[in-house]
């Protein structure tokens, strides 16, 4: 099965994408579910899974949110209650793993976009080794060199800020599942491999200013 892992709605503050527009385009690349992943905001996750039940998609969509530890950002999968931001990454996981939740490592070499810097020692399911919105390949493959001599399980991701780009990268899983906890269990037990490629750089760069206008929103009080 395919699963986009790491996709932003318009809950994060650098996202315009509709829930039926990430339903969509997820269909139409060929996925099976993904996970809403917002920055520090769970909201996001359950309203794309009660959407999906709305209007009576196929698709698994997991509740999930991108945490900004103190050293960098962190997927948790499965999440039932907010994780504040600004803990250290090991307190983070520890939150993570109080809600019985699966723990990824985004991008962590990438520098530019709140990479941990380091894998080695913490207590996480798998490392994202090919996230599409890394421009060079340089940090994905310091990833996954990383990923393969720790011995973690590996894991792609779009980090799709646009509907259309959800699913361009994805991590295929060795399962039968139905449900958002039978993938979850089967990240826990290793089943993945990472798929796809990146995103165009003309995304990237769209996504980045409507980043600086939404910023700027809030700044205003307008957002």
């Amino acid at each position: 099965m395919k699963f986009d892992l790491h996709v932003h709605s318009c809950y994060s503050k650098d996202s315009n994408a509709s829930l039926d527009e990430i339903l969509k385009h997820a269909a139409e690349n060929g996925l099976d579910g993904f996970a809403i992943c917002d920055h520090d905001r769970i909201e996001g996750g359950f309203a794309c899974a009660k959407r999906a039940e709305e209007i009576d998609s196929k698709l698994i969509v997991i509740p999930g949110v991108e945490v900004s530890s103190s050293k960098g950002h962190i997927l948790v999968l499965g999440v039932h209650e907010p994780i504040e931001s600004g803990l250290s990454p090991e307190e983070t996981i520890k939150k993570a793993r109080q809600q019985g939740a699966v723990v990824i490592i985004p991008h962590p070499f990438k520098l530019t976009s709140h990479g941990i810097g380091y894998i080695e020692g913490l207590d996480a399911d798998a490392i994202e080794v090919l996230n599409s919105r890394c421009v060079t390949d340089g940090p994905n493959n310091k990833a996954r060199k990383a990923a393969e001599e720790l011995e973690f399980p590996m894991v792609g991701g779009s980090d799709a800020h646009e509907a259309e780009m959800v699913g361009r990268s994805y991590t295929e899983i060795n399962t039968d599942a139905t449900t958002a906890k039978e993938v979850l269990d089967a990240i826990r037990a290793g089943r993945t491999k990472s798929g796809g490629r990146k995103t165009p750089v003309s995304f990237v760069v769209k996504q980045m200013f409507i980043g600086h206008i939404n910023k700027l929103g809030r700044r205003l009080g307008m957002r």
